[in-house]
């Protein structure tokens, strides 16, 4: 992911915007905290999809008030499983509830997430984890932290030492998106260390910036599930790429997110299955 040069040295009012934001995250995450509950096991579609609808109500409507006044002139990206590059100019790319599922089953796999996303280019983000009181924040030029500790991706250079993982992008992706999935988790078994498979992914990017995982792939991507994390890894000094290994953008067709040097043994596996299919 590359940014652009003017964002290289964060502006006082970047630095600013960045603590409202983390300030509407932190507010809307305690929100949604005083709704989880740790029994919860919804038994039905219906019921699943009702708690999800009003955890991400209440969510929202606290992070659009806050960053509607932070930031008047920044449009809102409403869907929440949008792909693709947005219109030119500044966008609030949010996900009120991120790992949902998670939360309305008594996961603690879940927190907000909130990024400011200027012609194309994340250039702040803040995302918080109510239940363990982690706010990670990053601002182009100006580095990746975890409550005010500096956060540095992983250092490996083996890919037979690394913890990797993958996930879905989005509910109801289809066949040949699962059958992608499948086929990219067994070849990673076979060359990495561990793979897991868990959604949301801004929870394995968030590991993967503090160095505790050191990749993450997925073949689609959802912005709102992958603009915060990216930003995330690149400011921790790790390496954001497409699955050719171009620098990764929004109208990327995938994402790959890790220790620079294990990115080429990463590709050259993914690649191997595009060659077979």
């Amino acid at each position: 992911m590359n940014h652009p040069e003017s964002s290289s040295i964060p502006t006082a009012g970047d630095q600013a915007l960045l603590l409202q934001t983390v300030a509407a995250v932190q507010a809307a995450g305690q929100a949604v905290k005083s709704r989880f509950d740790p029994a919860a096991r919804p038994r039905s579609m219906p019921e699943i999809a009702a708690a999800i609808t009003a955890n991400d109500v209440i969510s929202m409507t606290i992070l659009r008030e806050a960053l509607s006044r932070a930031r008047p002139h920044a449009r809102w990206d409403d869907d929440e499983e949008g792909r693709g590059a947005l219109p030119p100019g500044e966008w609030w790319v949010c996900d009120p509830v991120e790992g949902a599922i998670n939360h309305i089953h008594g996961l603690p796999d879940w927190g907000v997430t909130a990024t400011l996303v200027r012609d194309n280019v994340p250039v702040l983000c803040a995302i918080h984890l109510p239940l363990s009181g982690a706010t990670y924040t990053a601002l182009s030029g100006g580095g990746a932290w975890l409550n005010g500790t500096r956060l540095n991706a992983s250092s490996k250079s083996d890919l037979r030492t690394a913890m990797v993982g993958t996930g879905q992008a989005a509910p109801n992706e289809g066949t040949a998106a699962y059958l992608h999935i499948g086929r990219s988790v067994a070849a990673m078994l076979e060359a990495a260390l561990v793979v897991q498979v868990s959604v949301p992914s801004t929870l394995q990017l968030i590991r993967v910036a503090a160095g505790h995982q050191d990749l993450f792939w997925q073949a689609s991507q959802v912005r709102s599930g992958l603009l915060a994390g990216a930003l995330l890894v690149a400011e921790a000094g790790g390496r954001v790429s497409d699955l050719v290994g171009a620098p990764w953008n929004t109208d990327s067709g995938g994402f790959l997110a890790g220790a620079p040097a294990l990115t080429a043994q990463a590709l050259a596996v993914l690649a191997s299955l595009e060659a077979a299919a």
